[in-house]
């Protein structure tokens, strides 16, 4: 008998999977060193915007006024900045573990760090500072 009744396969096994779909060895290592940047640069980007108010903690009158407004503007960037930071760097690990998707989660992994730094320069823009 031969193996052309079978569909061409060999001993009816599933075909080989090409080079595309085949998993990537090493596909863990751009998210967790995302992972490892990332998140200490988030937690430090929220560290030192929750201390900005205390920069105009002598201020009074208008210039208090002005400073409370952009810092209520700028903080809601920075919050936005560093949720999209996690989303990319969630997504890193989402993507599927293909050889075929390693550039985008090469990509999304390179994103979130830079997204905290966008955010945080965006935040240091953004407030009016005394």
């Amino acid at each position: 008998m031969s193996d052309d009744w079978q569909g061409g396969h060999n001993g009816g096994s599933t075909p080989a999977a090409t080079p595309a779909h085949a998993l990537a060895p090493r596909a863990w290592v751009a998210p967790l060193i995302s992972t490892v940047v990332t998140l200490p640069m988030g937690l430090i980007a929220l560290f030192f915007g929750g201390l900005t108010p205390m920069a105009c903690d002598s201020c009074n009158g208008e210039a208090a006024d002005r400073f409370d407004a952009s810092f209520t503007t700028a903080w809601t960037v920075l919050w936005i900045g560093l949720l999209i930071a996690l989303i990319l760097l969630i997504a890193s690990w989402a993507v599927p573990h293909q050889l075929r998707y390693a550039a985008r989660r090469r990509g999304l992994a390179l994103t979130a760090p830079a997204t905290v730094v966008v955010a945080f320069v965006a935040f240091m823009a953004l407030v009016d500072w005394p």
